[in-house]
């Protein structure tokens, strides 16, 4: 029987206890977050023990107030966490570029991007995820040379080749225009010879580079011998037409010689991924392209049609203005009759008349909107030593007299990696400087710097010194993401970065465009131009190639809903209005 003063209760009301004892531990020390121990449970909950309680009624309550504490905080820390990673993720977003612009945009601009989103999603399906034979694993963003062949065949591709790209601003003149024109201008000329340093066989074809030339009429042979028979005589000159027609047939004949040469005149898939996979590797078969094509750019004839086909095919792809990089190192260009003797003032007259005669014929069809102009990067080469560069500023102050509208700065090219530093020529350039204030001009500098993996090497240095020696612009700047306070003068001072994607690519700079800096330099505020630099050689003709790659690579197709922020999880600091902003500054940059 119960009692009044508790005693002899029996099971039934011991259990009601212990249930009451436990819905009153909501108001325990828990709910003000004070630590929990053994002892502070035991004094909060000594009176909800029943009063007939024996130890292990004792024990019962003592530890279900322990697990309920822990349990009360654990759900409070995570909710505390869940508040302040949603404003930690909401304050460092707001600071995104792709968040910044987003005020600025206008409906039509909203319902383009939603347009071409949803394009892509769709693609990222019945493209990215199809089977390929010959491409194992596709993803947004892959290796440029092997994915080029999926690219082509996206909506999303064709799209962005109708869209207007702005300037560019970062392209070597001698490496424009696609190998396949550039080598039938060479098949069109009967003055266009051809040279190689050893019989071409099986075994020599990947080895034997070949050289060309416009020679004279009295030097021409048309002889019947090709460069594939015994009795060719190593490094002497056969007419081009004649050797393609001699090729053995058991390398392909004609066709095996086409394919021969645009191999020498372009990097493939093997050899950027492959036999040539590292960055001084890709280099040497990179340069080796120009090598080739010098000869049949630098004859005045085909040069007219070079220049022609760069500009028409720049506008084609919705480029406004071209500024390319030209190599006077050569000091003079062969002429119509074979003979060398185009001097640097009649290039640029050429390129002068090519430019007027393309606007005249804008103008003409009403299309005048379409291309703004040109202007050229006086460059020269990296390996001169100091003192053979006066010869150079000399000519270059004498064009930027003659063609004020032409000349648009001054540069130094070639690898930086083994070639000359700029601080080798520090003295030199500054001396540059003074020679313009006295003939009354200003050639600025636009130096390459910074196109390297190295931290802290001559390459990586030159970044120091470009911004020294006051550049306008730095070409590439890959390794700029690793000096914060280079990274603070050029957005403080506006100095554009050229970035050159899937350049940095092929080069082996990076593997896979997902982990090219390029979002970081764009979040930090820095001018950013999209440039091609070496399109001859990398297939990424015009600006097209480069945008795709840029904007896909930075879409996962399996994208994923934040439960927490409800926002949907995907990077687009270089999505579509990102690539309209780059190309709107790549004409407003200095």
């Amino acid at each position: 029987m119960n009692s009044k003063n508790g005693k002899n209760r029996g099971p039934g009301f011991r259990r009601y206890w212990i249930q009451r004892s436990l819905r009153r531990l909501a108001v325990g020390p828990h709910r003000h977050h004070t630590a929990v121990t053994a002892a502070s449970v035991e004094l909060h909950y000594t009176e909800l023990i029943p009063p007939d309680g024996n130890e292990t009624d004792r024990a019962l309550v003592i530890l279900h107030g322990l697990l309920y504490g822990i349990c009360y905080i654990s759900l409070w820390v995570v909710s505390d966490g869940l508040s302040a990673r949603k404003e930690l993720i909401s304050k460092d977003r707001s600071l995104r570029l792709d968040v910044l612009d987003q005020d600025k945009l206008s409906a039509l601009e909203i319902e383009a991007d939603r347009l071409i989103r949803s394009i892509r999603a769709a693609e990222a399906g019945s493209v990215w995820s199809a089977d390929y034979p010959s491409i194992p694993h596709p993803f947004p963003g892959m290796e440029f040379l092997t994915g080029r062949s999926i690219i082509v065949q996206t909506e999303v591709f064709k799209i962005l080749c109708k869209m207007p790209k702005g300037a560019l601003l970062h392209a070597h003149l001698d490496a424009t225009v696609n190998a396949s024109f550039l080598y039938d201008l060479g098949l069109q000329e009967p003055s266009i010879h051809i040279q190689v340093p050893q019989v071409v066989n099986a075994q020599t074809l990947s080895t034997a580079l070949q050289k060309f030339r416009a020679l004279p009429a009295e030097l021409h042979n048309n002889e019947v011998v090709s460069l594939t028979s015994p009795s060719y005589v190593p490094d002497s000159w056969i007419s081009l037409a004649h050797a393609r027609k001699q090729f053995d047939p058991a390398l392909g004949g004609p066709d095996g010689f086409d394919r021969w040469v645009l191999g020498c005149l372009t990097i493939n898939p093997a050899e950027a991924y492959g036999t040539h996979n590292t960055v001084t590797k890709i280099w040497q078969k990179f340069t080796s392209t120009f090598r080739v094509a010098d000869g049949l750019i630098h004859y005045a004839p085909i040069f007219t049609k070079y220049i022609r086909e760069f500009i028409r095919s720049s506008i084609e792809d919705g480029i406004l203005y071209v500024e390319p990089r030209v190599n006077f190192w050569i000091k003079t260009m062969v002429n119509a009759d074979g003979v060398e003797n185009v001097t640097h003032r009649e290039l640029l007259m050429i390129f002068e008349s090519v430019l007027e005669e393309t606007i005249a014929d804008l103008k003409a069809q009403g299309r005048e909107d379409e291309f703004v102009g040109a202007k050229i990067i006086y460059s020269t080469l990296r390996f001169l030593e100091p003192d053979e560069l006066d010869w150079y500023f000399e000519d270059c102050i004498a064009l930027k007299k003659e063609f004020p509208h032409l000349i648009a700065g001054f540069d130094l090219v070639g690898d930086e990696n083994v070639l000359y530093p700029l601080s080798h020529y520090t003295k030199k350039l500054l001396n540059f400087r003074h020679m313009q204030k006295d003939a009354g001009v200003d050639i600025p500098f636009i130096h390459h710097a910074g196109e390297t993996l190295g931290d802290d090497s001559k390459a990586d240095m030159n970044l120091y010194d470009a911004i020294l020696l006051g550049t306008k612009r730095i070409g590439h700047g890959f390794s700029l993401v690793k000096h914060p306070e280079v990274m603070n003068i050029c957005r403080e001072k506006n100095i554009a970065l050229e970035v050159c994607p899937i350049s940095n690519e092929i080069l082996r700079l990076t593997s896979s465009m997902p982990m090219h800096p390029l979002p970081i330099l764009l979040n930090y505020g820095i001018a950013v131009a999209l440039c091609s630099d070496d399109p001859s050689a990398f297939g990424n003709m015009g600006l097209s190639f480069d945008f795709f790659q840029v904007w896909l690579s930075r879409y996962t197709p399996c994208a994923v809903i934040d439960v927490f922020l409800e926002v949907l999880v995907s990077s687009e600091v270089t999505g579509l209005i990102q690539l309209g902003a780059m190309a709107r500054d790549s004409i407003k940059v200095p």
